[in-house]
């Protein structure tokens, strides 16, 4: 059993760029508290920690705070891990919320590319009351959201209000309270706050407040982007298989670019990038 810790920024092909995540390629005999401690330590939005099953990996995500049942971004940076140490293909994660099939393959850049197919997908209308409750807590008004967008609660693993606001200034301009939002994602059981501006209909910027995890930003959010795309399909906005672009991190100086496939005769959502070595 080795524990060592391999570092990669999902995501991105620059290491100043993405989402850190730490990935332990051998969680073989790490039990629960020893997981946490090390996903503590490294200080990451999250750690994955994998050991081999019959037919694919067990894969489990852990904050600096708590486990999540499922992280995009972290399933990305060990596809790619496990393609640069055993070669490019297929794979199976089983996680906490359920089996996620990855698909690694190596570009004429050079590059592993990873996609991950989701859980199925699903959304509901938010509550009057989870969105103002929230507002409250990034400093908002009603003003600052789309009047064409409904906010929603999207799942794909786990689950995520859906803002879409209505300008590229209001997005940049973040800075909430970050132990009254946490209080209020606790309380209704939300993993990040997703909030988004359109560029165009495939175009898209985001960005997603992780106070529950003990981090106040995620640069790279797989889970949500997913879980936006589940968002898209139950709306009715996509009519015919979409790709899109989802541009996250930018104003955190850690750019991410996330690919997105909807099919709207799948509630599944793949979601794609690529990671590199954090040395």
């Amino acid at each position: 059993m080795t524990t060592d810790v391999l570092r990669y920024a999902a995501f991105t092909t620059t290491p100043d760029g993405g989402n850190p995540a730490g990935v332990v390629l051998d969680a073989t005999g790490l039990d629960e508290a020893d997981q946490q401690k090390i996903a503590t330590d490294v200080g990451y939005s999250e750690t994955a920690f994998v050991t081999r099953a019959a037919d694919g990996y067990r894969v489990r995500y852990f904050s600096p705070l708590a486990e999540v049942a499922f992280c995009g971004h972290a399933t990305i940076a060990t596809a790619v891990a496990l393609a640069e140490r055993d070669g490019h293909g297929e794979l199976l994660f089983h996680t906490q919320a359920g089996e996620i099939p990855v698909t690694t393959t190596l570009g004429d850049d050079g590059l592993t590319r990873a996609s991950l197919t989701s859980v199925p997908t699903s959304s509901r209308e938010a509550t009057p009351e989870e969105i103002a409750d929230t507002l409250v807590a990034l400093r908002w008004s009603t003003a600052d959201l789309s009047s064409q967008h409904v906010p929603h609660v999207a799942f794909s693993g786990n689950h995520h209000l859906v803002l879409v606001l209505s300008s590229r200034e209001r997005l940049a301009s973040l800075n909430y309270d970050f132990d009254r939002l946490a209080t209020l994602m606790t309380r209704f059981g939300w993993t990040t706050v997703q909030l988004l501006w359109s560029a165009s209909d495939t175009v898209w910027h985001s960005r997603n407040p992780f106070p529950i995890g003990g981090v106040v930003e995620d640069p790279a959010t797989g889970s949500a982007a997913a879980a936006f795309g589940g968002y898209l399909l139950a709306t009715g906005r996509v009519d015919a298989p979409t790709r899109l672009t989802v541009h996250q991190g930018d104003d955190m100086g850690r750019p991410s670019v996330l690919t997105v496939d909807l099919d709207p005769s799948d509630p599944r959502v793949a979601v794609s990038g690529t990671a590199t070595p954090i040395v």
